[in-house]
């Protein structure tokens, strides 16, 4: 089986250098080459996994609107290069969301990106404010999907996460070990009560990690959420403006969860490269297989055929 994976990292050591303190200094040094890559370590590494193509995003952080041009324009050189196996995702000045708007619509005109792939926020602030309105409407327009990713806290933001243990360990909490998740959540509910989706109906909004503690908590929040006085319910935006990918998560149980609420179109696989490795990842999808939880032509759909829908993007037969 070929895979289309969509959270899948890079980081260029220019970015990376201009950062006022470099959350990656603690990772290991394989990781961070590999991060660094874009050529064949990244490929050997795709091709140990059967991935086809990968939908390439830079890390988490916040940059200028110079530094994402330049990153973005980096990268679509080296997609330029690798043209058969990468895609990729805009990096987008959030802090200044009419050159966030205007940088996707350039990537994705002059670059041909697939959309872009956004922090869950930007120096703690959501994006369910009306100066945010620019980048969604724009999406739509151009008909491309926005990925909302897990972003690191801020300093207020670890303050919740602190107890009695170490530092290391509300940190770790507030990030991989809860708060990523939890927050992402947070932020889609937020996206949604402030009338987003009934002012662009046709919005696409990507989640990962098996949607973000949402499939488990979804029947509350459609009954919950049906008071909010908004046009379209939960349920509705659930099947028609979410995608979810399976990123960084190898497990049974939360996939079965996320299939009970989601329809198999709108479930996609992916690995969350190179902080997960590819090959984990093919393990996974031979456990889902021998499972029956997908198969069939599901399996396809799951593996490559949705990503291809959504993306507009083929794997070579």
């Amino acid at each position: 089986m070929q895979f289309i994976t969509l959270e899948e990292h890079y980081i260029s050591p220019a970015v990376r250098a201009l950062a006022p303190s470099d959350p990656f200094a603690a990772f290991p040094t394989p990781t961070i080459q590999k991060l660094e890559s874009l050529s064949n370590e990244r490929l050997d590494d795709m091709d140990a996994g059967n991935v086809a193509i990968q939908v390439l995003s830079h890390v988490p952080g916040t940059y200028s609107p110079a530094v994402c041009t330049k990153t973005n324009n980096r990268l679509a050189s080296a997609i330029a290069r690798n043209p058969s196996r990468f895609a990729g995702f805009a990096l987008l000045p959030m802090g200044d969301p009419e050159a966030a708007a205007a940088e996707l619509e350039r990537c994705v005109a002059e670059h041909g990106f697939m959309g872009a792939l956004l922090d869950n926020h930007i120096e703690g602030r959501f994006y369910d404010g009306v100066e945010f309105r620019c980048v969604f409407g724009k999406a739509q327009e151009l008909g491309v999907p926005l990925y909302i990713h897990p972003a690191w806290a801020t300093e207020e933001m670890v303050e919740h996460y602190k107890g009695n243990y170490g530092q290391e360990v509300a940190v770790a909490m507030s990030a991989y070990g809860w708060g990523w998740h939890s927050e992402t959540a947070v932020h889609m509910l937020r996206l949604y009560a402030s009338g987003l989706f009934d002012e662009f109906p046709k919005l696409k909004i990507v989640l990962g990690h098996m949607g973000e503690m949402l499939p488990f908590q979804l029947e509350r929040i459609i009954r919950v959420a049906g008071r909010w006085g908004l046009k379209r319910g939960f349920a509705e935006v659930w099947d028609e403006n979410l995608w979810i990918t399976t990123s960084g998560m190898f497990d049974l149980a939360p996939l079965a969860c996320l299939l009970r609420t989601t329809r198999i179109e709108r479930v996609l696989y992916s690995v969350d490269y190179p902080f997960s490795d590819n090959r984990t990842g093919e393990k996974f999808f031979e456990r889902v297989k021998e499972s029956g939880l997908i198969s069939g032509e599901d399996l396809e759909k799951f593996a490559h055929g949705n990503a291809e829908a959504l993306l507009g993007v083929a794997v070579r037969k």
